[in-house]
């Protein structure tokens, strides 16, 4: 395993569905300082909380059957929004300038749900991607999470 190369300037987006702490590296290769740039942050209550009506339920024209439609997932939908949004934000990062080089570091869930929303220029900046959850960790345990992982370059 290699240690993770984080170069200066380049963006370390850490996030779940519903908090992103962007950060850059104002150190250099060999001495990484991640410094927090933005966070982003979308209160997201539980499905209970957001949706308490039952399910609907379909009457068909013949016979009478019936039939229950799946209660919609208020919490993933405000997941799904928030990393689209986000994705977005990368997007018009990249394409401003204001950064070349990105490293997502999202639960394996975000990760899915974001690819989604990349750009092709996001998929250019993208140095690498990091399955690990780790949005609730101060920034000098992330730095040293990521040194230590040899994440993939």
């Amino acid at each position: 395993m290699t240690k993770m190369r984080i170069d200066k300037g380049e963006w370390i987006v850490v996030c779940d569905g519903r908090k992103a702490l962007i950060l850059e590296n104002i150190g250099d290769e060999m001495f990484p300082n991640l410094h927090t740039r933005e966070v982003h942050e979308q209160p997201n209550p539980s499905t209970s909380a957001q949706g308490t009506d039952a399910p609907g339920t379909l009457h068909t024209a013949l016979g009478g059957a019936r039939s229950s439609v799946e209660q919609t997932d208020w919490h993933d939908e405000a997941e799904r929004a928030f990393l689209k949004s986000l994705a977005g934000r990368l997007d018009s990062a990249v394409a401003s300038g204001e950064t070349a080089a990105l490293t997502m570091v999202a639960s394996p869930r975000a990760l899915g749900m974001i690819r989604a929303d990349y750009s092709d220029a996001v998929r250019k900046a993208l140095h690498g991607e990091v399955g690990k959850d780790l949005v609730k960790l101060p920034i000098y345990e992330i730095e040293k999470q990521l040194l230590a992982s040899g994440a993939p370059r």
